[in-house]
């Protein structure tokens, strides 16, 4: 298994809730999903990020065609890459 996590700061101005919606909107849109986690921080300190995105795939192959999904790409990602100033990601076996 591999748990695929991503953190995002938003633009100034821009909802972490709207995100929220957005990212957990992949429940039941993109198949290869095993788990979908998506959180809000609540310290807004100067190094918090604003958004929390963890997601549980089978293998590597799964990850791939996530990042392929069509949903995946002309949903969620044009949205976060809309509002989002700047992420970071790790993708690690679990």
């Amino acid at each position: 298994m591999i748990k695929h996590v991503v953190c995002f700061k938003l633009n100034d101005g821009e909802s972490p809730e709207k995100a929220k919606e957005v990212l957990l909107s992949m429940k039941g849109n993109v198949p290869m999903l095993k788990g979908i986690e998506v959180g809000v921080d609540k310290l807004h300190s100067a190094r918090s990020y604003d958004v929390i995105l963890v997601v549980i795939l089978e293998d590597m192959k799964a990850l791939e065609d996530y990042q392929q999904d069509k949903y995946h790409v002309e949903v969620v990602k044009k949205h976060m890459h809309a509002v989002t100033k700047s992420s970071v990601a790790i993708d690690f076996d679990i």
